[in-house]
């Protein structure tokens, strides 16, 4: 059972909400429009916010559900953050997308949250508190996920999720590359700009 629901997280993970819904809203598909990222922030600029919000919304909930699962089942913390791990994959390297999927931030939340709500949060204010202070979407993202292992070490304690944690850390750093590359030349756009991000 413990690795069906593995297998199962991650396929979960691959299916895309961004993808999926664009094309059932007959919108061009956001892998060929804007940054490319098939994601909450570039289907803002060209799907709307509404959009956005149910791409945002279904991200996380992919993430959330096999986790969920995975603590109703009564499954050890160390196998729920392999589960939590599976589902970050499939939507990074989607299966039913030939591998290509999204940067991970709102599934990698989506997890980290329904493992431990205290994590959650200080990931959430984390975020919300260098958005507004720098207006910077992709800078407040990278500065969540750098904390992240150090809130998993913190409230949960468990050493495979907080290796898993930093590990996921480091894809969602490799996953931004082309962001923090913007931000070392102060090219990356703010928060309600209509430049265009990479995120």
């Amino acid at each position: 059972m413990d690795y069906l629901l593995i297998l199962i997280a991650y396929l979960f993970g691959s299916l895309n909400s961004a993808i999926i819904l664009c094309k059932a809203l007959s919108l061009p598909d956001p892998r060929e429009q804007g940054s490319g990222n098939p994601g909450a922030t570039n289907v803002l600029r060209f799907g709307g916010k509404k959009l956005a919000a149910s791409v945002l919304f279904f991200d996380i909930l992919k993430g959330v559900i096999p986790v969920l699962i995975a603590l109703i089942i009564g499954m050890e913390q160390a196998l729920i953050a392999v589960v939590a791990f599976a589902a970050f994959i499939g939507h990074l390297y989607p299966l039913f997308f030939k591998f290509k999927g999204g940067k991970g931030v709102a599934t990698a939340f989506g997890v980290l949250v329904t493992m431990n709500w205290m994590v959650g949060l200080s990931i959430l204010l984390t975020w919300l508190v260098m958005a507004l202070t720098f207006r910077l979407s992709s800078l407040s993202a990278l500065t969540a996920s750098l904390l992240a292992p150090l809130y998993a070490w913190l409230f949960i304690g468990d050493d495979i999720t907080t290796l898993i944690t930093l590990i996921m850390s480091a894809l969602l750093l490799w996953r931004h590359r082309s962001n923090i590359r913007n931000l070392l030349a102060g090219k990356e756009p703010k928060i309600g700009s209509k430049k265009k991000s990479a995120i």
